[in-house]
């Protein structure tokens, strides 16, 4: 096995200068939110899609177009509002007089990186048309299936500040999202980096590094890093623990969660990790990826209870638990 790790290894330093070259594309434009940076990039190495929740102005809006540009792929923002229709998002049919005839005309979702700016501001309808494309990879306008190009990757954000006017996500639809990172503020040096930048209006054009295809074999060496039953088992433990957290000496848990974490955490639970050693060059996973990841993949799937909130513990602090008691392979 040592052989075939090193082949692995081998191949994941293959590509290690040219993930560099593209953090420093979007870097040139993003300045701090390294951990937001990553995610994107683990979501894009495994398939996944990313739910933001931040104040406005954290430049979520930057790293997402700067990303598409870096990875020279095509970008759409669509801004999520309440006269929202699924047709304004997948596209719909056109009616041609001259010709007598239907042709389709395809919505913004038809891009490699979509920006779903608000999410929860659109009805239900229109959420559920776009977890479907996020789930399926395509879209159906009239009686035909379109399929979505590749890489397709969906960065919802909402607003945790203002609710009014808004249709939150349902857990189930929740879940579809692979990573929910919570964006904070940058810290003062970098905000320090970012007025300067504007105010001597420095701006920088981000330059296109590796393209779809190499994006694509990035992928398949990302599926194909060595990941030990052990730590297999652990991934399994961790998520257990929040259904079962009596059985892991947590019975402090047990009456502040509703449901536990749902199979799909421990699916991307796995691919999650297996992408964060990737990006750090390393051939195999470690019980440390899966921390490093397990914030971002679980915080969305643990359900609380009223007398969890009334004690006002968050779904990180029983994460957190978790991962102090869970034994560590």
């Amino acid at each position: 096995m040592a052989v075939d790790i090193q082949r692995i290894k081998d191949q994941v330093l293959k590509y290690a200068d040219q993930l560099e070259r593209v953090k420093a594309e979007v870097r040139k434009v993003l300045v701090g939110q390294d951990e937001m940076l990553s995610r994107l990039l683990i979501a894009l190495l495994t398939g996944g899609h990313v739910l933001l929740e931040g104040v406005p102005g954290l430049a979520k809006t930057t790293a997402i177009k700067a990303l598409a540009a870096a990875l020279h792929c095509k970008f759409h923002r669509i801004q999520f509002t309440p006269d929202l229709l699924p047709a304004d998002l997948i596209g719909t049919l056109i009616y041609n007089p001259r010709e007598g005839a239907f042709s389709t005309r395809k919505g913004p979702i038809f891009a490699n990186l979509i920006l779903a700016d608000e999410i929860n501001r659109a009805p239900s309808k229109v959420q559920s048309a776009l977890l479907e494309a996020m789930q399926e990879h395509q879209v159906t306008i009239g009686d035909e299936s379109f399929l979505l190009d590749e890489p397709f990757l969906v960065m919802a954000t909402q607003n945790p500040i203002e609710q009014e006017g808004t249709y939150p996500l349902p857990e189930a639809q929740i879940d579809r999202f692979m990573l929910k990172v919570v964006v904070g503020y940058p810290k003062k040096n970098d905000e320090r980096k970012v007025v300067d930048a504007v105010l001597d209006d420095l701006r920088r054009e981000v330059e296109p590094v590796i393209d779809p295809v190499q994006l694509a074999e990035m992928k398949q060496t990302v599926a194909s890093l060595y990941m030990d039953d052990k730590v297999r088992d652990y991934v399994l433990d961790v998520v257990s623990a929040t259904r079962h957290p009596e059985e892991y000496r947590l019975k402090e848990l047990a009456p502040l969660i509703e449901f536990g974490a749902s199979p799909r955490a421990s699916i991307n639970l796995c691919l999650a990790a297996r992408a964060n050693a990737f990006l750090v060059g390393r051939g195999y996973v470690t019980p440390q990826d899966v921390k490093d990841v397990a914030f971002e993949v679980l915080r969305h799937r643990v359900i609380l209870t009223y007398e969890a909130e009334a004690e006002e513990t968050t779904s990180d602090d029983v994460v957190r638990k978790v991962l102090e008691s869970v034994p560590v392979p």
